[in-house]
């Protein structure tokens, strides 16, 4: 796994630039792939699915969402009035007509982020809280090494300064405990597929 720079984003034409101008993107990282093909994104998103979910993170990572779970709840962060289509509209009210028409993959209840859109190498997902509005994207695209990766790049919209102290708050275990948790499952993920 590799951070790599905003630009590595939104100097890419991905589709989700249509839509989502009114997002700052917050985080942006590369995933290994050895061996991934250009037609591989489907495989990469199976791979994943297949992986698990949270329930398949490490002690930490749980104990932190968990923690997280807990303290939105007692606040009342996660009321379904603030959610996707309450507090927000979907990113789905906003797609272009074709992809609007496209599957969109499947959601779960073990995955709190709802499926907007999936192309053949693209796909995105989002969720909405009293704090942000955030969207993780999926793309697939040539890494430096010639061959494909996985990119992820999660793009927020705070509510408010509370939304902004919330991202900075929560940014060091992002970086320290959730981001490398999800690379190993993932990396791991694509290697056994």
């Amino acid at each position: 796994m590799s951070r790599l720079p905003a630009s590595a984003h939104t100097g890419h034409p991905w589709r989700i630039h249509e839509f989502t101008s009114d997002f700052a993107v917050e985080d942006v990282w590369s995933f290994r792939t050895p061996g991934a093909g250009p037609g591989d994104f489907p495989a990469m998103l199976a791979a994943m699915r297949a992986a698990g979910g949270l329930a398949h993170q490490p002690k930490a990572a749980r104990f932190l969402f968990a923690l997280r779970w807990r303290i939105g709840a007692l606040l009342g962060w996660d009321d379904p009035s603030a959610g996707v289509g309450r507090r927000v509209a979907s990113l789905r009210d906003r797609l272009p007509t074709d992809l609007r028409n496209a599957p969109r993959g499947p959601d779960s209840d073990v995955m709190p982020l709802k499926a907007v859109y999936e192309t053949d190498t693209e796909a995105a997902r989002e969720l909405a809280n009293k704090t942000v509005h955030p969207v993780m994207h999926l793309g697939w695209t040539r890494g430096a090494d010639g061959d494909h990766e996985l990119r992820m790049a999660v793009l927020v919209k705070p509510n408010g300064w509370f939304g902004r102290l919330y991202m900075a708050v929560i940014a060091p275990f992002r970086y320290l405990v959730v981001y490398p948790a999800l690379t190993r499952q993932w990396e791991r993920a694509w290697l056994a597929r």
